[in-house]
């Protein structure tokens, strides 16, 4: 979806801040403990399996952009949380607004217990699923990101939209997250990063260099062979 929280490469936002890094070079991961929490709750009912990855990230855009703009990193995350707690019929807005329980706990499918927090971290969810689909671009071909304006969940920056690049690498098949944040199914695809020409981005006034992302193959189009002079 073209949303507030696809920026990349857009002005009039004002220049990033960093956050301040510690003596050690670590940058601090959270500004608060509600962070901290907010952090290990999203995770914490991810492991439930209420929902996938794809819906926690389609909770998180999927606002109103001056809402999303108006909130830190993790009011972001918690609005999203709270959104997929009252979809999945975990809880009701009423319990949310008031800060308590108003009917008996819900059952979830699985919970994650801190024991298992380490493990499960290192474990993560890979997203590889064989298909036995033969893929559609090779190593250096050169292609085109689709000009696309979707209405739900895409990994595809609008920036990179309508821009040429060259496949750099291909990574198998995997969960199509536009279809998996819909529930309309993992779907999977052929996923390859793709190298982008900076100039070919923002034009000639860009720093030299190339942008590597990662795109699934229904977000490219083969760019034809260039004809030679008879």
């Amino acid at each position: 979806m073209n949303g507030a929280h696809d920026l990349g490469g857009m002005q009039g936002f004002g220049p990033v801040s960093p956050d301040p890094v510690s003596p050690d070079g670590e940058a601090a991961l959270f500004k608060a403990e509600w962070e901290r929490r907010v952090f290990g709750l999203t995770l914490a009912m991810g492991a439930t399996g209420c929902w996938n990855i794809d819906e926690s990230r389609h909770a998180r855009e999927n606002q109103d952009p001056g809402a999303y703009l108006a909130k830190s990193y993790y009011q972001i995350w918690l609005h999203g949380l709270e959104r997929l707690l009252v979809q999945a019929g975990l809880c009701s807005e009423e319990e949310i607004a008031q800060g308590r329980s108003l009917q008996p706990p819900a059952v979830v499918p699985r919970v994650l217990k801190a024991e298992q927090v380490a493990a499960t971290l290192v474990k993560g969810g890979p997203s590889a699923r064989p298909t036995g689909e033969a893929a559609a671009f090779s190593i250096g071909q050169r292609v085109v990101a689709k000009v696309m304006t979707p209405r739900g969940h895409t990994r595809l920056p609008r920036y990179l939209r309508g821009r040429p690049g060259r496949i750099l690498l291909h990574h198998g098949t995997h969960v199509f997250p536009d279809t998996n944040a819909d529930g309309a199914g993992e779907l999977p695809q052929h996923l390859y990063t793709v190298a982008f020409d900076a100039t070919d981005i923002w034009g000639a006034q860009a720093c030299p260099g190339s942008i590597q992302a990662d795109c699934f193959e229904s977000y490219l189009e083969a760019v034809p062979p260039r004809e030679t002079a008879g």
